[in-house]
């Protein structure tokens, strides 16, 4: 081949084709042609046998090639480790997702059941109270003050039992007070029989103190009122208040004064009533 032809192959991958003298059949050679040594006759390539010399005498034709990857040849103990290894990551992955798993249905379990314990006292606490029906006023033999107060309450539609062992009377004048349920003299605090004197002639005043009220069952068909203190959603009671004990000092709530107070039991919502006494009283017993 002459020079100048030969010249623009260096640096190139090509197909060289050679023949050697006396030999019928032409040799294929692919490699990047290195260099061209025109004195010695000979071309360097470097081919993938490596870097070697053919003589220009014995080149027939050059042609350029698409280089190939040579392919890596993979052993039997090859295929072993990639295996294992593989392997390896596909047990962690397992139990990654495993411990992930569970922690996930833990929290949703515990997430669960809290949030039905918390929608179950809702509902109750939303449901549940104390309904005031009526209030009614008892004053002194002088008709000047209110000593009792009769109110009548129930409890609200829909609410649950209500416990009035549990139930809290407050009562806010020149001070503050608190009541619980007496139940320690049954016969006197809490009945269900009313006497024909009347509401405020049935209980015994006496024990009725500055921290307790008594309770009358109206509409107990049961006798939960008088056996558990508790009242279900067709009973109808009245809480029996000593005014004059509650506020010491005072003798009852004089004419023309008022004060707030409320029903607050265990569970659900409490029942709030505003007393306002008349400037007069006709009758001792007094609507309010």
């Amino acid at each position: 081949m002459e020079k100048k032809y030969m010249e623009r192959f260096v640096g190139k991958y090509c197909k060289i084709v050679t023949k050697e003298p006396g030999e019928d059949r032409a040799s294929v050679v692919t490699g990047i042609l290195e260099d061209i040594d025109y004195e010695d006759g000979f071309i360097l390539i470097d081919s993938e046998q490596g870097l070697g010399a053919l003589s220009i005498s014995t080149v027939i034709a050059i042609k350029p090639a698409t280089k190939r990857n040579p392919k890596r040849e993979i052993k039997d103990e090859d295929h072993a480790v990639v295996g294992i290894g593989t392997l390896i990551v596909f047990i962690a992955m397992i139990l990654v997702a495993a411990v992930a798993a569970t922690v996930i249905i833990q929290t949703s379990e515990t997430l669960q059941n809290r949030a039905y314990a918390v929608g179950k006292q809702t509902i109750r606490e939303v449901s549940s109270g104390i309904k005031i029906v009526d209030i009614t006023g008892y004053t002194d033999v002088n008709q000047t003050r209110i000593e009792y107060l009769a109110i009548s309450i129930r409890p609200r539609a829909g609410s649950y039992d209500m416990d009035l062992n549990e139930t809290l009377v407050y009562v806010e004048y020149d001070n503050l007070t608190v009541m619980s349920l007496d139940y320690q003299d049954g016969s006197s605090s809490v009945t269900s029989t009313v006497s024909p004197d009347g509401v405020f002639h049935t209980l015994d005043h006496s024990v009725l103190t500055s921290t307790n009220f008594g309770v009358i069952g109206i509409r107990d068909a049961d006798d939960s009122i008088v056996n558990t203190y508790g009242m279900g959603t067709s009973d109808l009671a009245m809480i029996i208040i000593n005014v004059s004990a509650a506020f010491p000092g005072t003798g009852g709530l004089p004419a023309g004064e008022d004060f707030y107070g409320r029903l607050v039991p265990e569970i659900g919502a409490e029942g709030m009533f505003f007393v306002s006494a008349p400037n007069a009283f006709d009758h001792r017993v007094v609507e309010l």
